[in-house]
């Protein structure tokens, strides 16, 4: 099974656990904010099955209805667990503030509800940690934004644990949905972020500034072999980028050495920047006969360069 999947897998596991067990203990406590955590780790179980399924999708092979692979199934899924989290964020403010404006409500065993945001709070920090570590060790956009989801939920459960401890200790029970308003802040902030990170790879906008420097510095590596090198282009769709660029290389070479060239270029580019595909078009030289690079050429007397009309 592809290490992707099998953390997927664990993901939806874990969270079924917690819905579960936050939804018994805040109807039994009739609490607004273990109720409101309770949905949105149904919202981040949800998230983790769409997870499983584009991880799973992603790693299939091109075919030929996607001859670019699946990659991008993985951008489809982040923005749509993005929406989930508005989704969840927009629920919990409603019931929120419909106890607020009631003066707030008696909640039961408060403590008990602490104990059990604690737990909640552990186990997701060790599976989003584990889902960290495996999102970086296959550059995972699905995994990395199902990780952001737990860990939200770490913060968030910390966060109603903290409001149900002071309800204990001062009585106010308007802190209940104080606490619920504040976990919805968060919710959102961390939905913005993943719907911009998910979303963006969609409109197929360029690699990172620092992945293509170093695309760049490759390249320069072999400024001795080619002319000049121009229309560089990157994009990614999930965890797969796409690099393609024209290098000019002087009009004697043999395509034989040419070809060499460019796949050692593209080698080296993959050995940095993993899951890269490459296309390079190679182009002879149009400048002057006295170009200097061409004249030097050692292939020069070997070889007449044709042109085809």
């Amino acid at each position: 099974m592809d290490l992707r999947t099998r953390a997927a897998r664990v993901s939806v596991f874990s969270n079924l656990f917690l819905v579960l067990g936050k939804l018994g203990i805040g109807y039994w406590m009739h609490s607004v904010s273990v109720m409101s955590e309770a949905i949105h780790s149904g919202l981040d179980l949800a998230a983790a099955a769409i997870a499983y399924f584009s991880v799973r999708e992603a790693s299939k092979p091109a075919d030929a209805e996607h001859r670019y692979g699946h990659g991008k199934i993985e951008n489809i899924a982040g923005t749509i667990e993005a929406l989930l989290i508005f989704m969840a964020a927009l629920w919990i403010i409603n019931d929120a503030l419909k106890s607020l404006v009631k003066g707030g409500h008696s909640v039961s065993e408060p403590l008990t509800g602490a104990a059990v945001m604690a737990g909640a709070g552990i186990i997701n920090y060790l599976v989003s940690s584990y889902l960290f570590r495996v999102a970086r060790e296959t550059e995972s956009i699905a995994l990395e934004a199902d990780a952001w989801h737990l860990r939200t939920d770490v913060y968030t459960s910390f966060g109603v644990m903290a409001g149900l401890a002071a309800l204990y200790i001062t009585g106010f029970h308007w802190l209940d949905p104080v606490v619920a308003l504040i976990v919805a802040a968060m919710i959102i902030k961390a939905a913005y972020g993943l719907m911009k990170e998910a979303l963006l790879p969609l409109t197929d906008v360029s690699l990172p500034d620092e992945e293509e420097k170093i695309i760049k510095e490759i390249i320069a590596r072999h400024a001795d072999e080619y002319v000049e090198f121009h229309k560089l282009r990157t994009r990614r769709a999930g965890r797969e980028r796409q690099v393609d660029l024209h290098l000019v290389v002087p009009r004697y070479r043999h395509i034989d050495y040419v070809h060499d060239l460019c796949e050692h270029i593209g080698d080296e580019i993959k050995a940095v920047l993993p899951y890269t595909e490459v296309l390079i078009h190679a182009e002879p030289c149009t400048k002057p006969a006295d170009c200097p690079v061409c004249a030097s050429c050692p292939e020069k007397e070997k070889s007449v360069p044709r042109r085809i009309d």
